[in-house]
């Protein structure tokens, strides 16, 4: 297939941009390019992530059938447990629900679900 763009980069919505890319920076072993309150970004392999602030932001729920998800992360681990326990030392937060066993979703410090899960 023909390709008509390249992912430039991919931006979030959040809170705390600042706060959002120092715990992505630690949990992806990425870079911290640009940081003030309105918008911060992270680089690393691949296309960089930008986290900007919009005022009254308000997380998805989760889990929450009557207004999905907007997005989510999936990122590679190598062992569940351990990447777990890492992501909820930097901030993260796990939900009482969690459907499957090869995934964890996890709660960035902005309420933003994200996977961690094991490569197929």
């Amino acid at each position: 297939m023909t390709e008509i763009a390249k992912l430039a980069m991919l931006n979030l919505d959040c809170a705390n941009p600042a706060r959002e890319a120092e715990f992505y920076a630690q949990v992806l072993g990425w870079e911290v390019t640009h940081a003030q309150d309105e918008y911060a970004m992270i680089s690393g392999p691949g296309a960089p992530i930008g986290f900007g602030r919009m005022d009254g932001y308000q997380p998805p729920k989760w889990p929450d059938p009557e207004n999905g998800k907007r997005f989510h992360l999936d990122l590679h681990v190598a062992d569940l447990d351990k990447a777990e326990q890492q992501c909820l030392e930097l901030g993260a937060t796990k939900p009482d629900f969690q459907p499957g066993e090869r995934w964890r979703v996890l709660l960035d410090p902005d309420g933003q679900p994200f996977c961690i899960c094991l490569p197929s």
